[in-house]
């Protein structure tokens, strides 16, 4: 039978005892797009809370699943695992499923409740004004969180006028590359830095890429570098006093999908954005570069002075444990899964304890990144033809 919790372990213990771990010391967490095991990002977040290795201050209470229990879903391709990864939480963890986030009950007095929304972007505004509507007192939202700003800043108005924080899913603001990159470069004076991201994709593999992330390159893989620049670098549309692509490293191309529409994108970009207050960082991306994510920091001749690099040694033993608990799925997830658990311990964290989320990026932090998004690709696009 196939299985995606192969080595949880869990405490038996009573309803009363639950009701009151959640009350005082964990947030109730409503799960929106699981997708499929072993290849979704819903899904993954599923396990890292539901392992007692994570030690995240969550419980897993609900997850609400639109496509794989929808009549036309029910068939498609990952249907048969995603049916009994449903059935063995619910008999090993008594989570309860949904189709549509209307049914999830309402949250109890003393709860609190989170939302974590991992679905198709173009679903998330309908999703997450859901959300609002049982009751969460937070929701976490995967990147880039809207198809637009407009959309994404009523989102954010929305979720303001109620009171409710929202934290994004921007994995590498909490990365250790990225804090090791800026203290060595700020120990040296007159350094320059570029946030350099790969993503391991086959050449003849882009044409299902591009369709699959219509939004673009900047919007979708790079979305993670911008929100560094906007964050730490004070990036906005408003004090861009430059970009400049590199022609060498970049390149644009228009593909076709498997639906007959063509798409076009970046396969490769970098770029540098100097700001009005005299601020400099570079951006690349490379589609077939790897699975890795870089810091670099140059001194001001271009020579090469560091790099630091996602995933380091330091996370060979976390990354090594992930693979063999839950192996086959996709090679990013473990990668990416100390971050990914540092996010949600701290989003966790700050919900049980009424506080910030320590280097989390809030939504008002998703919508100015939104906001350069847009600024910059059709003029880099212009820059490379």
């Amino acid at each position: 039978a196939f299985s995606i919790l192969p080595s949880f372990s869990f405490h038996a213990v009573s309803t009363k005892q639950i009701n009151l771990l959640a009350t005082m010391s964990e947030v109730s967490v409503v799960l929106v797009g699981c997708g499929a095991p072993l290849k979704s990002m819903g899904w993954y977040h599923a396990t890292q809370i539901l392992h007692e290795g994570c030690d995240i201050a969550a419980r897993l209470d609900f997850i609400v699943e639109p496509w794989y229990m929808s009549p036309a879903g029910a068939k498609s391709p990952g249907s048969a695992e995603f049916a009994e990864f449903k059935k063995e939480l619910e008999a090993t963890k008594g989570v309860k499923f949904f189709s549509r986030v209307e049914d999830v009950p309402s949250v109890e007095n003393g709860v609190k409740r989170l939302a974590i929304i991992s679905a198709r972007t173009s679903d998330n505004p309908s999703l997450f004004a859901s959300c609002l509507g049982i009751g969460c007192h937070a929701i976490f939202l995967e990147k880039p969180g809207a198809t637009s700003v407009s959309e994404l800043e009523s989102m954010r108005d929305k979720a303001k006028e109620l009171g409710v924080s929202v934290f994004m899913g921007f994995n590498k603001n909490v990365s250790k590359f990225v804090s090791k990159t800026r203290e060595y470069a700020k120990s040296h004076p007159g350094s320059n830095v570029t946030f350099l991201h790969n993503n391991n994709y086959e050449e003849s593999g882009l044409n299902e890429c591009f369709e699959r992330n219509a939004e673009g390159m900047l919007k979708n893989m790079a979305i993670h570098e911008l929100a560094l620049a906007v964050t730490f670098y004070g990036v906005s549309v408003d004090n861009i006093a430059s970009v400049e692509a590199d022609k060498d490293f970049s390149q644009c191309k228009t593909l076709e999908g498997s639906s007959g529409k063509a798409f076009t994108d970046f396969s490769t970009l970098k770029f540098t954005i100097k700001t009005l207050d005299n601020k400099e960082i570079s951006i690349a991306a490379d589609r077939c570069g790897g699975d890795d994510s870089v810091g670099i920091v140059t001194d001001s001749e271009g020579k090469e002075l560091v790099r630091f690099t996602m995933p380091d040694d330091e996370d060979a033993a976390t990354i090594k444990n992930a693979e063999e608990r839950i192996a086959g799925a996709m090679p990013y997830f473990y990668v990416q899964s100390p971050d990914y658990e540092t996010l949600k311990k701290r989003v966790a964290k700050a919900i049980v304890n009424s506080e910030s989320a320590e280097g989390v990026a809030t939504i008002d932090v998703a919508v100015e990144t939104l906001k350069v998004a847009e600024y910059l690709t059709p003029i880099l696009m212009e820059q490379l033809k």
